[in-house]
């Protein structure tokens, strides 16, 4: 965040310091009974960013062609909400596959013999600009850091998705455990904010205690590298475990912090 350079003769405003730290709005001044110019303008500007990033489209296509290049099989799919509008005027819609694809999975499914261990859901959620931007370079760390034996399903790329949808997608694709990648309602400084929601056993009717999240996935919050390893610390609890949820605490953190110190990390699980 950029400030204004201190005029002639007005002394250093002492919240510079603290805001050279932080993208949150503090400390924003006033002139007169309002806000000066300049910071009327940020917030205009920031919330044009954040109504863009729920209403702009997902470019699917070209989504599917970066993470081919990366090597990654995909999959779209789309909900049962035909339009934007639709999707968030009815989110019981974005929760649930279109007939269509529904059936093209089920038939997938009967078809395929390979399991998955883990499937990864794309989904545009209330950001189409996380999505863009923070989910290829996740996805690339999540495959660079798969551990030894664990078996990726196509990356699957959902149109007008909610968090829930992959409970479906998953348990169609007979999927040990599903990963949704998907973006979160934006804030006023965080329009391109990508979370990762997990769930053991998905299947329709799962709610989010079952579920644990992984937020603010993004460069100016937790990183993709260090977003993918605490994913998979997760899952591979998660496995040990047989759940997901509330009765799984992320100790991601503490586990490294005795790693690092020689401390034995299995009695924190």
């Amino acid at each position: 965040m950029t400030h204004e350079p201190a005029q002639r003769g007005i002394p250093p405003d002492p919240w510079d310091d603290l805001r050279a730290h932080t993208q949150a709005r503090l400390a924003l001044g006033r002139a007169g009974a309002a806000l000066p110019t300049a910071e009327l303008l940020r917030f205009g500007l920031a919330h044009a960013q954040a109504r863009d990033a729920v209403h702009i489209p997902l470019d699917a296509e070209a989504l599917a062609a970066q993470l081919q290049a990366q090597g990654c099989a995909t999959l779209p799919v789309h909900s049962a909400a035909p339009d934007r509008a639709t999707y968030l005027l009815r989110p019981d819609l974005g929760r649930r596959l279109c007939d269509a694809d529904a059936q093209a999975l089920r038939a997938s499914s009967a078809n395929g013999t390979t399991s998955i261990d883990l499937l990864l859901v794309v989904a545009d959620g209330l950001s189409s600009l996380a999505v863009a931007r923070q989910a290829p370079p996740l996805i690339d760390a999540i495959r660079q850091q798969a551990p030894a034996g664990w078996q990726l399903g196509p990356v699957v790329i959902a149109q007008q998705a909610r968090v829930a949808l992959g409970d479906e997608v998953g348990a169609l694709l007979g999927a040990s455990l599903v990963a949704v990648l998907i973006g979160e309602r934006p804030g006023l400084s965080s329009p391109d904010s990508l979370g990762i929601y997990l769930t053991w056993h998905p299947q329709v009717g799962c709610h989010d205690a079952q579920r644990n999240c992984i937020s603010n996935v993004r460069p100016e919050g937790l990183p993709p590298a260090a977003a993918a390893a605490r994913l998979w610390w997760l899952c591979q609890e998660a496995r040990q475990l047989g759940l997901t949820g509330v009765g799984l605490k992320d100790r991601s953190d503490a586990v490294t912090l005795a790693a690092d110190q020689g401390g034995d990390a299995a009695q924190l699980r």
